[in-house]
């Protein structure tokens, strides 16, 4: 038994074939583990894809929630404000209204006081006294009253012309933080074309000389006035046949021009 066990190791071919078969198994295992990792290595980024896009739905929800909430905020306020204006405009009227009824009682008394006089009855003069003095209490009251809710009109109209300025303020800074985050993306993006996709060429990259180089200015005055001194060698006027205007900012570089140099720039 033993022999017929051991006879197909000492035909000839049999170590290579076996050795063959020994080296799928690895290959296989190893293809598998490969695969494996790659599924897993997959899985992780997706569920950190997934995990960014939920923080960004979630700021992008708070922020909203925030906007509304503070558009809530001013119309209540600007609600309550017009409540309270109304309501001041409401016994403007009716301290204005008394004030007609008081002048009518006045006009009233004197032309009855003339026809009582056409008739030979006269009033005695306590009672003109007492008559003048009431009337004269009521419009001082009445005046008081309305220069108070003067005071508190002019008071709610500069509430709510500060709160539009207010609103017009925030309305600018949004525009000018759109305005800013443009210009800063398109920065970005000539920054690119430059000196190359940043992920892509760290800052310890081969070109970050180079990106040092012409990026000095920004961080030194002297530099820039060196840069500035050459620029301004060159300068020439607007219609002169050999040169033309100094480039507000970055000239970007054209597009290659045949394949060798496109795979040069890649």
């Amino acid at each position: 038994d033993l022999r017929e066990v051991v006879r197909p190791l000492r035909e000839p071919g049999y170590r290579e074939a076996l050795r063959r078969k020994v080296e799928r198994a690895r290959k296989r295992r190893l293809r598998l583990q490969r695969r494996k990792q790659e599924a897993k290595a997959a899985k992780e980024e997706e569920a950190a894809r997934a995990a960014e896009r939920e923080a960004k739905i979630d700021q992008w929800r708070a922020k909203c929630i925030q906007e509304v909430e503070e558009k809530n905020r001013e119309r209540e306020l600007k609600a309550a404000a017009d409540s309270v204006l109304s309501e001041v405009r409401k016994k403007q009227a009716d301290t204005k209204r008394m004030v007609d009824i008081l002048h009518a009682l006045e006009k009233l008394r004197k032309l009855r006081k003339e026809a009582a006089a056409r008739k030979g009855v006269c009033p005695p003069p306590s009672a003109d006294e007492a008559f003048e003095n009431q009337v004269e209490s009521l419009k001082t009251l009445l005046k008081n009253r309305t220069e108070l809710y003067e005071a508190e009109e002019r008071a709610l109209r500069v509430m709510l012309e500060g709160e539009q300025e207010e609103e017009r303020k925030r309305e600018m800074e949004k525009k000018q933080k759109k305005e800013r985050e443009k210009l800063l993306q398109q920065k970005l993006e000539i920054d690119s074309k430059l000196f190359g996709d940043p992920d892509e060429f760290p800052l310890a990259h081969l070109l970050q000389p180079f990106r040092e180089y012409y990026l000095q200015a920004e961080h030194s005055v002297a530099a820039l006035i060196q840069i500035r001194h050459e620029w301004d060698q060159y300068l020439v006027p607007a219609d002169h046949p050999e040169g033309s205007c100094i480039p507000p900012g970055w000239v970007l570089p054209t597009l290659p021009t045949n394949d060798t140099w496109a795979t040069a720039v890649r």
